[in-house]
């Protein structure tokens, strides 16, 4: 059964959308629809589903909005609006499909065949021996949303109000949220902060030199001091 939330701020559109749903596949549930994108943000966060009906137009946070403030998820995006202005920043966040309102029974039929072919794919990968979970996290920019796997942070850098994540490819990209922010989003047994403004994948590791507190040095050659009220988980993470 394909696990399904509807995220549209006019109710009357997303009970549209609901029977529009029942008539082109029966193996879909529908968990929950929603006409506040704020009500929605802490389930979405709770819920196991495979994909998100999102509207764009909504009150206080628009759909992209909406995926910044949810952080990482792991369920397809298919955006369902009457605005045809936001094809390019779907397609950049590499959302599943854009349909126009009012929904064609038609082209809602194929892009649920275009979901059903995406959540095989990801199954055949899930049942790979071995083969680590990718998680995501959306950083949104100025110029969009960019979507980046965990694995390849190496490292987040306090900037005033802002944040810059330094990524395995070169790439550096500046995002308007704290570090604080992060910390909360992205704390784990690998992604810790080191010092005040900076925090680490411990992945990206390559070298651990004895101090006060210590320094790290990185996969990319940067050197980072690690505070005293740090160093022991730290030295915990990296050594057991």
């Amino acid at each position: 059964m394909i696990k399904a939330v509807i995220l549209d701020d006019e109710e009357r559109g997303a009970k549209l959308l609901l029977h529009k749903l029942n008539l082109v596949e029966s193996q879909l549930e529908v968990m929950a629809i929603y006409t506040s994108s704020i009500e929605a943000l802490n389930p979405l966060r709770e819920l196991s589903i495979d994909v998100l009906f999102l509207d764009v137009e909504m009150p206080v946070l628009n759909g992209f909005q909406f995926l910044q403030a949810l952080g990482t998820f792991q369920f397809e995006v298919i955006f369902v609006t009457a605005y045809d202005a936001y094809t390019l920043h779907a397609l950049r966040i590499n959302a599943l499909d854009y349909l126009l309102k009012p929904v064609d029974i038609e082209e809602l039929r194929g892009s649920i065949e275009r979901l059903k072919q995406r959540l095989q794919s990801k199954t055949k990968v899930g049942n790979t021996p071995h083969l680590p979970e990718r998680q995501r996290i959306a950083l949104p920019t100025m110029e969009g949303i960019h979507l980046i796997k965990k694995d390849d942070i190496i490292r987040v850098e306090a900037m005033s109000n802002y944040s810059v994540f330094y990524l395995s490819d070169d790439r550096k990209i500046v995002v308007s949220k704290t570090l604080k922010d992060y910390e909360q989003l992205l704390g784990n047994d690998v992604l810790i902060r080191v010092n005040r403004s900076v925090i680490v994948n411990l992945d990206h590791v390559v070298k651990y030199r004895k101090g006060d507190g210590g320094t790290l040095v990185l996969t990319d050659s940067m050197e980072v001091e690690v505070s005293t009220a740090k160093k022991s988980l730290l030295l915990e993470r990296l050594f057991g």
